[in-house]
């Protein structure tokens, strides 16, 4: 007995196939190339129809499917919100599964990538044993896995965890809609924007990141930069740890967790910084809560939502 986990992202469609113990039997990850809507919903269903192909014809049977969306996955009604996706502003996917599957008996779960992050975690990495555990995404945007006594807290209408809107700064800015005030100054994309607007505000600066087009300014560039001492990389990103700490100090006082998980694409390269996040969040965190809790780097990296899946449709099966 086999389950799959789906992980859809901007860019890429993965997929694997799992044993009930995490090891992963056959897995295939295919690109979306700038694909849209049904076409997506498609590329999804060829895959889904792949691994029950390769599984039964290894003797194998599939029992049930977690998919991961990037957004917001509506329980009641199996649709999404998937803004990084045209088309998928309120996309059926579980109609999609559902025909992927047939006429076969195989259970459908579907959840956002936050949650199902956190879930990955839990199985088989950094929150393993943790019952009460967060894991923070920080990449392109930031969203948060939050599980509270075993289960994930999704909110009235799914939508808890959306914490790249938390109000870390004031007064409020018109370029916080979008997006809001924490993923503004300290997603991937929001660090770029901050570096761009340091350095179209300083004439005199003539470092490292003068040598690049500022539109073209990345992330990852910032953080080559703060390696070799830059000293807008360096503002920026001491900026950044500011708001990571803000966010975990609020983070624990609220829920208390036993660790608070960093992951997705900055952390990467940010969890050298975790010694000063714990600093900066120890001055505005609940003082006995502060010190019940682990700050820890993703153990699965760009797999954690991957495996969420996984166990997302593992847990169904446990029910």
């Amino acid at each position: 007995m086999a389950v799959i986990g789906l992980d859809l992202g901007g860019t890429k469609l993965a997929g694997a196939l799992f044993e009930h113990n995490g090891e992963i039997i056959f897995e295939e990850t295919l690109p979306l190339l700038k694909r849209s809507g049904k076409e997506v919903g498609d590329l999804i269903k060829e895959l889904v129809q792949k691994l029950i192909s390769y599984a039964e014809g290894n003797g194998i049977s599939v029992n049930a499917i977690g998919a991961c969306v990037p957004g917001i996955s509506y329980s009641k009604t199996g649709r999404v919100w998937a803004p990084n996706i045209p088309g998928w502003e309120d996309y059926s996917l579980l109609e999609d599964l559902k025909l992927a599957v047939g006429s076969r008996e195989i259970e459908i779960k579907i959840d956002s990538d936050r949650a199902c992050s956190i879930l990955g975690e839990a199985w088989i990495g950094a929150a393993k044993g943790c019952r009460d555990v967060i894991f923070l995404a920080v990449g392109t945007g930031i969203g948060a896995g939050i599980m509270i006594d075993g289960n994930i807290l999704r909110g009235h209408q799914d939508i808890a965890g959306a914490i790249g809107w938390l109000a870390l700064d004031r007064p409020f800015k018109e370029k916080y809609i979008s997006c809001g005030c924490f993923e503004y100054h300290a997603s991937g994309d929001g660090i770029a924007k901050v570096t761009k607007e340091y350095l179209s505000r300083d004439n005199s600066y003539n470092g490292i990141l003068k040598q690049k087009k500022i539109d073209d300014i990345t992330a990852h560039d910032v953080f080559e930069a703060f390696e070799q001492n830059d000293q807008i990389a360096k503002k920026v990103l001491n900026e950044a740890i500011e708001f990571w700490g803000m966010t975990a100090a609020n983070l624990v006082s609220l829920f208390n967790p036993e660790k608070i998980i960093f992951g997705g694409g900055v952390f990467g390269p940010a969890v050298r910084f975790l010694d000063n996040i714990m600093i900066e969040a120890r001055k505005w965190a609940q003082p006995i809560s502060i010190n019940q809790v682990k700050f820890e780097g993703s153990m699965l990296g760009g797999r954690a939502g991957l495996y969420g899946g996984g166990y997302l449709a593992l847990r169904i099966l446990e029910k």
